[in-house]
């Protein structure tokens, strides 16, 4: 599975590679984001 040799490295397979490519598209994976990690709202003015 982690053979230099695989073209579809990290992944085992390219199913594999487009489920997870899918999941990232869908929204499936997010990075958490708390109000204080934002910062002061941008003076548009």
């Amino acid at each position: 599975m982690w053979s230099p040799e695989n073209p579809y490295r990290p992944f085992c397979s390219e199913r594999c590679k487009l489920a997870d490519l899918g999941s990232w598209l869908n929204g499936d994976y997010r990075l958490p984001v708390s109000d204080a990690d934002r910062g002061p709202p941008a003076d548009d003015e």
